[in-house]
C-alpha cells in the first residue's frame, strides 16, 4: 500500500533512527536516512521525499533552521520529533511550517498515525527544487528562472509569487493564500496586488503574455503553473 512512498528521517541518534526504520520499513516506506542538518538537505534535493521526519536537535544545524531552508523551495510535509511538550515550541513549530509535531518518546502506533495525517493532507506531494515545463525552469535552490536556458531577471515579490506556484504545480493556489502568505494578513483581500505582478510575470516567462501556457488563471479563485 505505501509502496513508492518515500520518508527521509533526520535525527542524529541512531536508536531513533534504528525504532524509526524498524516501524515504517515493516509498513513499505522507501527510507533514507541524515545525521545532520547539512546531510538532511542535501537528501531532501536529491532523494525527493514525500515526508520529511525532523529531529530539532541536530548537531551542526538547528531543526528550526533546516525546517526554515525546507519551507525556501518545498511544501513536503515535515513531522518534527520534539524532546519538548510545551505549548510555545508546538506553536513555534507550526508557526515555522511543520505540518505536526511528535514528542519523545512516542508509540509505534502514534508514528504510524501521524505519518499517514501528513501523507493525507499533502496528496503525497515529493520534494524537489527544480519544476522544468517546456521552456520554463524554476531551481528553487538557487532561486534562479530562465526561459530557454535565458535567466530571467525578477523582482522579489515576482520571485516570491512564482516560488510560490511552483512548490505546488499543477496544483490551484488560492488568491487568498498567495496575499497572505506574500504581503502578510492584512492584504488577504487586495486581489489587484496579485493581478499586477501575474501580469508582469507573464511578460517575463511567457512567449505570448496574452496567451498563457505556464501560469493560468482559475477564475475567481487563484493560479496555478502548469
Amino acid at each position: 500500500m505505501n509502496e513508492g512512498v518515500r520518508i527521509l528521517i533526520v535525527d542524529d541518534e541512531a536508536p531513533i533512527r534504528n525504532v524509526l526504520r524498524l516501524h515504517l520499513s515493516e509498513k513499505g516506506y522507501k527510507l533514507s536516512e541524515a545525521k545532520t542538518a547539512a546531510e538532511a538537505l542535501e537528501q531532501a534535493s536529491g532523494f525527493h521525499p514525500h515526508l520529511v521526519i525532523l529531529d530539532l536537535g541536530l548537531p551542526d544545524k538547528d531543526g528550526y533552521e533546516v525546517l526554515k531552508e525546507l519551507r525556501a523551495w518545498t511544501t513536503v510535509p515535515v513531522l518534527v520529533l520534539t524532546a519538548t511538550d510545551d505549548e510555545s515550541t508546538k506553536i513555534r513549530l507550526l508557526d515555522k511550517g511543520a505540518d505536526d509535531y511528535l514528542t519523545k518518546p512516542f508509540s509505534p502506533g502514534e508514528l504510524l498515525a501521524r505519518v499517514r495525517v501528513c501523507l493525507r493532507h499533502s496528496g503525497t506531494v515529493e520534494a524537489t527544487p527544480i519544476f522544468e515545463s517546456g521552456d520554463l525552469r524554476i531551481d528553487l535552490n538557487a532561486r534562479l528562472v530562465t526561459v530557454d536556458g535565458v535567466p530571467i531577471k525578477l523582482t522579489s515579490t515576482e520571485y516570491e509569487v512564482l516560488a510560490r506556484l511552483a512548490r505546488e504545480p499543477g496544483k490551484v493556489v488560492a488568491q487568498n493564500t498567495l496575499l497572505r502568505q506574500i504581503w502578510g494578513v492584512t492584504a488577504e483581500d487586495q486581489t489587484h496586488y496579485l493581478r499586477i505582478y501575474i501580469k508582469q510575470l507573464r511578460k517575463k516567462i511567457e512567449k505570448i503574455p496574452s496567451e498563457p501556457v505556464h501560469i493560468l488563471t482559475e477564475p475567481g479563485v487563484g493560479y496555478r503553473l502548469i
